[in-house]
């Protein structure tokens, strides 16, 4: 296994419970809200505050909280860099997933417009 299978392995595993209060003290130190990261999650993923609490609760891994989400059309036309990748060229499809959410928390904590976040 190579470092990069290892490390989108690990990814996979990770339980979206374990990063989400970390999205949201991000927001909510630059001054946005819940209500609004709730916004921008529902738009990637399909997922209302009800189901984004389920999936919470269950521990839902990555892995499982993308294979089970209605990813938005638009999706793609998130690109840049996050994390030190450029997200269009990321091969693999969930950490590309992945970082297309990271890269959302960021412009909403950045103070991006809502529109422009949700490319309207």
């Amino acid at each position: 296994m190579t470092p990069n299978e290892k490390q989108n392995e690990r990814v996979a595993q990770m339980t979206f419970a374990s990063v989400y209060p970390h999205y949201v003290t991000k927001v909510e130190k630059k001054g946005r809200t819940l209500a609004e990261l709730h916004q921008v999650i529902e738009w990637l993923t399909g997922y209302d505050e009800k189901k984004l609490q389920v999936l919470i609760d269950e521990k839902s891994t990555f892995k499982d909280f993308f294979e089970r989400a209605s990813l938005n059309p638009n999706a793609s036309l998130i690109i840049g860099v996050i994390c030190g990748y450029r997200i269009e060229e990321i091969e693999n499809p969930l950490m590309r997933q992945v970082r297309y959410l990271d890269k959302l928390v960021d412009e909403l904590a950045k103070g991006k417009k809502m529109e422009n976040i949700l490319r309207v």
